[in-house]
């Protein structure tokens, strides 16, 4: 099941709602075969994830699926996406499953049981301290739940239909509720279409060549300070930078603060919040 994300967490008694991980959305397989671990897109990553298909086998089960994800906390508890790259391939002893959901059980097709219940098996099912650990349910509404999620630096906040099915693919019975956060970039230029929002093109701070950097994902929306800072700042455009006709560029050193999605890699839903000059 695939959530669909929103700009607020439901409210009411209908939900539940779990911190949202920021990690790789995998499932783990075991069979009389052992342990497996596929992502999303169906891939088997077993090989990458090996510590945790060992850890995997020593469940009390005979066969089961779980949904999960794969993911690497940092010295503050939380799970942080950077070292989770770092931990597939060289940090295996930090790598951790939070399981979620469960799929089937001891031969068992478990999906059309309500979610509560489903859980409540998997729970059972996952020792404490081990590298498989179990999501919480977060008490409170979704409001406040939201607002501390947001305090503490997670990625945002994952909400369930308590009664929802497990139905495969996007669906409205999960919602996910993901956070911002600010953060620095080189204020590249200003590009403007008739009939379309004016749009800030930043890349990543440091003397790389920009052209190298500057991606569809680079941009965010911009305010109204947007024409101030093309018509002030105007210089050339990066080195090699391929034509951009809509294009207005600025001189270099213009810094920029973007709000934007926590625990993306790319910027999604960002708004240029400042800019200003460091020369």
């Amino acid at each position: 099941m695939m959530p669909t994300l929103v700009a607020k967490p439901p409210q009411g008694d209908d939900w539940m709602h779990e911190a949202k991980f920021d990690g790789y959305r995998s499932q783990i397989i075991i069979d009389a075969g052992g342990a497996r671990i596929f992502t999303r897109r169906g891939l088997d990553w077993t090989a990458k994830y090996r510590d945790l298909a060992e850890a995997a086998k020593g469940l009390n089960v005979q066969n089961a699926i779980i949904d999960g994800e794969v993911v690497v906390l940092n010295e503050a508890g939380l799970s942080d996406f950077a070292a989770r790259r770092k931990g597939i391939t060289r940090r295996q002893h930090e790598l951790y499953f939070v399981a979620f959901d469960l799929l089937h059980l001891n031969g068992h097709d478990l999906r059309d049981m309500v979610l509560e219940d489903r859980r409540e098996i998997l729970a059972e099912m996952i020792p404490d301290g081990g590298r498989i650990q179990f999501s919480q349910a977060l008490p409170g509404t979704g409001a406040a739940i939201y607002h501390l999620i947001d305090a503490a630096g997670l990625e945002g906040m994952v909400s369930k239909r308590r009664d929802s099915k497990y139905r495969s693919g996007p669906t409205t019975n999960w919602l996910k509720t993901k956070s911002f956060t600010e953060s620095e970039f080189e204020l590249l230029g200003v590009e403007r279409e008739r009939g379309k929002p004016a749009f800030a093109l930043m890349a990543e701070p440091g003397p790389a060549n920009m052209s190298a950097v500057l991606s569809s994902a680079s941009i965010a929306r911009c305010g109204s300070g947007c024409g101030s800072a093309s018509k002030e700042h105007a210089g050339p455009p990066p080195k090699d930078m391929p034509k951009r006709p809509a294009t207005q560029w600025v001189k270099p050193g213009i810094k920029a603060r973007v709000k934007h999605l926590r625990g993306e890699d790319d910027l999604r839903h960002a708004s240029l919040q400042d800019f200003w000059d460091e020369e």
